[in-house]
């Protein structure tokens, strides 16, 4: 098992399933997400932003398992780990590129989100997600090629 399959099952195993979690406060109880600071704060964002986090808080419940799973399967060295790395990290690559380019597009036409300290934690989980992704389709191809 090599260095970079760890650190990408550990970071997976665990980050994944921490930002699950956050999901799934999310949408069980959208003010407690704001007020742990999951979601950013209601005096913060335009209403719409709010929205669509919720919304997209649902969706990344359907589909963002699939990471965690990935990163116990890389730590196991189970024969699985290649091919759901790389379901895993296209999952995270789509969802960090495709929130990171709504968040811009949104601000680009002034629709407030959140503080700038709640953005950097923003862009922060979205390069997370983009940089273990690739990672992880490397790895996975790597392995498998």
């Amino acid at each position: 098992m090599g260095m970079v399959q760890i650190i990408i099952g550990v970071a997976w195993a665990t980050g994944g399933a921490l930002l699950y979690a956050g999901q799934l406060i999310s949408i069980v109880n959208f003010p407690l997400a704001q007020r742990l600071g999951l979601q950013e704060k209601p005096e913060n964002a335009d209403p719409l932003a709010s929205r669509l986090e919720l919304m997209t808080a649902r969706w990344d419940l359907a589909v963002l398992w699939i990471p965690p799973i990935a990163g116990v399967l890389m730590l196991m060295d189970h024969a699985w780990w290649p091919p759901v790395c790389l379901i895993a990290g296209g999952a995270y690559l789509d969802a960090g590129g495709r929130e990171w380019a709504k968040i811009l597009g949104l601000r680009a036409h002034g629709v407030p989100i959140g503080s700038a300290r709640e953005r950097a934690a923003i862009y922060a989980a979205y390069a997370f997600l983009i940089v273990t992704g690739l990672a992880g389709i490397v790895v996975g191809l790597a392995e498998l090629l």
